[in-house]
């Protein structure tokens, strides 16, 4: 059975697929999205009004997609003051190797955007030349300039709020919003940093701090983690999904696997999906493929052919290759002040000082700050219970009083550079289709350790400028692989030799093949969200395809 031909089929549906969708959409194309994962509805979903809150974004089934993880590094003693504990529990990871914590990731209709804090960035340009300047990663094909009037529009559509002072990143307009303003507890870790000397601003967020697009301005309640009941955060599926659709021109099947892809001469001509117990084709005149960094290396790998026999658009070898993760530090502390901590904004302020590629002494690759109270899930009273106030019976219970909403935490995220022993490729395991699944390599080089030193030290002197003494708990990715942004494994180049698609996003051998999410970044990044980078390369090369479009 094949069904119906769209003009074009997207396979996934987060920010890069979604951003396509509407691209093609508003200009008349017929798109077929296809999402593996299931809708979530938020006000029936999510939990932010009912008395168990506090359990984490809701699984259902389908939302979480197949991987393995290599076994990882060994630990060494040099690692000993970066590594992960907490005063309740003690060490994260007791033994000598490196654990693994997860992928974090959604796969349903708007991918992880619905479980993102909403945080929008662009793109430091000196982070764009690292192989120029630094002779590391890869150079971006595309200039900062070329994508700085799509990274305008992703923020009009998704309405971010944003200061406009940011000198690393030159703006031709203002954001469509005012900044958020900062919360108190915020306010006072921001405060530490500047007397330190250091320059925390508002940060650039997909939460709309007014009515805006028909939707209702952000109330503060710190749940953008757990799933926005209000749509007030710029998730794909409110935004991007939600336009394309109206258009006319765009139709989503959500639980609809795609198994491999099917070429003819050099093109693409379908796609194997599992629909409904039974498997189909889909045919169309091109395709997107937006499945992310780890599942679109993994599809690409298992369509091979005759004519791919190391898998689609594996031409140069690289499909895989050049795996980047998130390199993430959180450090918390216990402040004498009934701040309220669990409310207001994640992330609601960023802090750039080290961002530059060469900012961090002795280290290649920058690092950013930022609060993070919510994404170490120190926002509810079991979080307290199990990881920061020990004890037992009526003590505990005053010491839960005494000291909830006191805790301020602060997170830096670093560069990731790729390394040749940080891969993706396919896992022995199969899913329940026959196919391999993905499996992820993760190794932490010297440089990366160091960077990860350098932002835990500085955390540490942060929270100490903040007013904390003694520290309750510190993360650290140096012995736990916890990764939400991966990069990479279909790097994008001038040179069909070194890497997997154009400046354009199309595949350098199957012309009517684009793959549009993080895995065609040639590099991480010091520490910005790459969502809105998605959403700008996507729309980007959404415009070019129809330029060539018959």
């Amino acid at each position: 059975m094949k069904t119906a031909s769209p003009d074009v089929i997207v396979i996934g549906s987060g920010a890069g697929g979604g951003a396509a969708a509407w691209r093609l959409a508003q200009q008349g194309v017929r798109v077929l999205v296809l999402e593996a994962g299931p809708r979530f509805d938020p006000t029936q979903d999510y939990k932010q009004d009912r008395p168990d809150w506090e359990t984490p974004f809701p699984t259902k089934e389908g939302s979480t997609a197949p991987y393995v993880a290599a076994p990882l590094q060994e630990l060494g003693p040099e690692i000993t003051d970066i590594r992960s504990w907490s005063r309740v529990g003690g060490p994260y990871v007791t033994g000598d190797q490196r654990a693994n914590f997860g992928y974090h990731h959604v796969r349903g209709l708007g991918g992880s955007s619905l479980q993102f804090t909403g945080e929008a960035h662009r793109m430091n340009p000196r982070a764009m030349a690292l192989q120029s300047d630094f002779g590391v990663a890869a150079d971006w094909p595309v200039t900062y300039d070329a994508l700085e009037p799509y990274w305008t529009l992703a923020e009009r559509i998704v309405g971010v709020a944003g200061h406009d002072g940011d000198p690393r990143c030159p703006r031709a307009q203002p954001y469509p919003l005012p900044e958020h303003p900062i919360s108190y507890a915020s306010d006072a870790l921001a405060k530490g940093a500047r007397r330190l000397g250091f320059a925390p601003q508002p940060n650039a967020l997909a939460a709309l701090s007014r009515p805006y697009d028909e939707r209702p301005p952000c109330n503060y309640c710190g749940g953008c983690l757990r799933g926005c009941q209000r749509r007030d955060k710029g998730s794909i599926d409110v935004t991007y999904l939600r336009k394309a659709v109206a258009t006319g021109y765009c139709q989503i099947e959500t639980g609809v696997e795609a198994l491999k892809l099917l070429t003819n001469g050099s093109r693409v001509e379908g796609v194997l999906v599992a629909r409904g117990g039974a498997q189909d084709v889909c045919e169309a005149r091109s395709f997107v493929l937006a499945a992310g960094a780890i599942q679109s290396p993994r599809l690409l790998l298992n369509s091979d052919s005759a004519q791919s026999p190391d898998g689609l658009c594996n031409e140069s070898g690289q499909v895989g290759r050049n795996f980047m993760e998130t390199l993430l530090s959180t450090t918390s502390a216990l402040h004498p002040d009934a701040l309220g901590s669990h409310r207001g904004l994640p992330v609601d302020w960023v802090m750039w000082d080290f961002n530059d590629p060469d900012a961090i002494p002795g280290v290649i690759g920058g690092c950013r700050f930022g609060p993070a109270m919510a994404e170490s899930d120190l926002v509810g009273p079991v979080a307290y219970a199990t990881r920061i106030i020990d004890g037992w019976g009526a003590d505990h219970k005053r010491a839960m009083r005494a000291n909830f909403g006191r805790v301020l935490s602060i997170a830096g995220i670093g560069e990731s550079l790729p390394n040749a022993r940080s891969f993706v490729d396919l896992a022995e395991q199969v899913d329940g289709h026959g196919l391999p699944v993905a499996q992820i390599h993760s190794h932490l080089d010297p440089m990366a350790l160091a960077r990860l030193r350098f932002m835990l030290e500085t955390g540490r002197t942060i929270i100490e400028a903040a007013g904390c003494s003694a520290l309750v708990e510190e993360f650290s990715s140096a012995d736990a692989f916890s990764s939400t942004h991966v990069f990479g494994t279909c790097r994008m180049g001038h040179d069909p030799a070194t890497s997997v698609v154009d400046a354009f996003c199309r595949s350098h051998r199957w012309r009517n093949l684009v793959i549009a999410d993080g895995s065609v970044f040639p590099s991480s990044g010091g520490g910005e969200s790459p969502g809105l980078t998605i959403q700008a390369l996507a729309l980007r090369a959404m415009d070019a395809l129809m330029g060539d479009r018959p």
